[in-house]
């Protein structure tokens, strides 16, 4: 027994040295007064799924050798849960081999109950953390002009619409920090809230289930795109049954007509939601995004 207290106490100084998690606010905004009901859950594939979150927070993972570029990322789940393990904290310790300081967000999950206008506060969420890293960019031995965004599904719809709705001030920012990502990664991403193409539970759980044309439209990143939206690597297997890949194309498709540059990684086979690996098909995203963001200038 005391081998064992020794043994994992030694984990616990380790997990503590690989990375801190913070509070991203020290009174949180559009909130409503309600007992904190997070809950976590490792299901059969050894995944750790989160609910319930009303308490976001920002877990961060820093390289033995860090090079100067920082990526912020946001799980999937369908604005439901968050998928923490394979869209998460694996990818956080994969970019970090890299030299990449990695942040895994763990962003509030849309309820009325929770919020006052639960339709914000996800991307409410985003920009606070892109200002915590950018705001203390010296301090992590980060450039502040190479601070990307990553989201997986719901996730995906998240980092698409900081990347495109950085304008959109939805939290103080009395020091006008930039709330734009340098360039963003998106897997299997809900762009569009339109009918064709849309996840249904993503957009019911954070507009509603009878949203307004207007609400349609300003949460579909596909329409919103300019001249000035970040760079986008984006992935995404045909045969999504979950979110249609002309998800991915309509984006890259909107970034072309704008003039930036963007990349789609298309597989054949894969579904939905394989994270970093997907075992359908040969081909590695991974490698493919590296060579990316070496071609970006986004690594040295």
């Amino acid at each position: 027994m005391k081998y064992l207290l020794i043994v994992t106490l030694m984990a616990y100084v380790c997990l503590a040295k690989a990375q801190d998690v913070m509070p991203l606010y020290s009174v949180v905004p559009n909130s409503k007064p309600a007992i904190n009901i997070e809950k976590s859950e490792v299901g059969k594939d050894g995944n750790t799924r989160i609910s319930e979150v009303s308490v976001p927070e920002l877990i961060v993972y820093k390289p033995e050798s860090p090079n100067g570029t920082a990526i912020i990322i946001c799980p999937g789940g369908g604005y439901r849960i968050l998928a923490m393990t394979h869209e998460g904290t694996e990818v956080a310790k994969a970019l970090n081999k890299w030299g990449i300081t990695a942040y895994v967000l763990k962003y509030r999950l849309p309820a009325d109950r929770t919020m006052m206008n639960k339709s914000i506060g996800p991307l409410q969420d985003a920009q606070r953390a892109i200002q915590l890293v950018r705001g203390n960019a010296k301090k992590w031995g980060i450039n502040p002009k190479k601070i990307g965004i990553m989201g997986f599904s719901a996730g995906g719809h998240l980092a698409a619409s900081l990347s495109t709705r950085y304008k959109e001030q939805l939290i103080e920012n009395p020091k006008h920090i930039s709330f734009r990502p340098d360039f963003s990664v998106l897997g299997y991403p809900v762009i569009s809230f339109t009918d064709s193409l849309t996840h249904q539970g993503s957009r019911d759980n954070l507009i509603g289930k009878k949203p307004s044309a207007y609400m349609i439209k300003h949460y579909s990143n596909e329409l919103l795109v300019n001249k000035k939206t970040p760079p986008a690597f984006l992935f995404h297997a045909k045969d999504d049954k979950a979110v249609p890949a002309g998800n991915s194309l309509a984006y890259a498709e909107a970034l072309k007509q704008h003039k930036v540059s963007g990349t789609v990684r298309l597989f054949e086979k894969g579904g939905h939601g394989f994270g970093m690996y997907n075992k359908m098909e040969e081909g590695d995203w991974m490698a493919d995004l590296k060579n990316w963001l070496h071609s970006n200038k986004f690594l040295p």
